[in-house]
């Protein structure tokens, strides 16, 4: 689980809650189910005219994975790679059948088992290539539906104001009424912001980073595989894989030793 975003949106959540307990208004004055229904069924109506069922059905999926997800171990990754390259430095390609089941990352053996088949090396980045391009669609396609959901919860929020506006208007022989019509046709505007920018927004951005990482994880796999497929040296692919590293990540010379 990813401890920084749960703290994160429980914090939001706290300092809302927290901040309207401690003012003067009751709690129930800030309940409004209609409003709810407004913002958050708008927002998704919405997107379901936007964007296909089948990606729509899929974003509690998309959801939960900003809270369960795997950060990138770059090292890791480039470890195995050289670890690979060493072996099919002294004993060749054919050699890395044997070490198939010690691979546990799934792009790193669909690579490596082309490369024992021999297939052109050419083929063998533009198959990967291509399948990194797809993951990066699938991944982008989940990120929008949650960008769009945040541009439509404040618009739908202003909508629910308006009617509630409206309603509030038609009927000005009761002028006590009107500060709380007036503070019920606001409940929407104030749930649009809430769901966008406590939900959407976040969860629009953290879809973004964990994206871009695993990109950067699978560029690697791409690169170190090609080099292991022309038979370099593992010294300079490790140099050349490690450039993705931060300084201080990297190893010293001692160490690569």
């Amino acid at each position: 689980m990813d401890i920084s975003t749960l703290i994160g949106f429980l914090l939001a959540w706290a300092l809302i809650i927290g901040s309207i307990c401690m003012g003067v208004a009751p709690f129930s004055a800030f309940i409004d189910i209609p409003a709810g229904l407004v913002v958050i069924g708008g927002a998704c109506a919405a997107c379901m005219m936007a964007f296909p069922l089948k990606n729509m059905l899929g974003v509690p999926k998309v959801m939960l994975k900003v809270f369960f997800n795997k950060a990138e171990d770059y090292g890791k990754v480039i470890q195995q790679l050289i670890s690979l390259a060493e072996t099919a430095r002294k004993d060749g390609l054919l050699a890395l059948e044997g070490r198939m089941e010690e691979i546990d990352h799934p792009f790193i053996k669909v690579g490596i088992q082309m490369a024992i088949d021999g297939t052109r090396p050419e083929v063998i980045e533009d198959i990967m290539r291509t399948e990194v391009d797809a993951i990066a669609t699938r991944h982008r396609d989940g990120k929008s539906i949650m960008d769009q959901m945040a541009r439509f919860a404040p618009a739908y929020g202003m909508i629910g104001t308006l009617m509630g506006l409206i309603m509030m208007l038609s009927d000005m022989s009761d002028p006590s009424g009107i500060g709380a019509g007036m503070a019920i046709a606001l409940i929407t505007t104030l749930y649009g912001a809430i769901v966008a920018n406590v939900i959407f927004s976040p969860f629009a951005e953290k879809l973004g980073l964990l994206n871009k990482m695993e990109l950067i994880s699978l560029e690697i796999v791409v690169r170190g595989i090609m080099a292991i497929q022309s038979g370099e040296n593992p010294r300079v692919i490790e140099q050349k894989l490690n450039t993705f590293l931060p300084p201080k990540l990297r190893p010293s010379q001692e160490e690569a030793a």
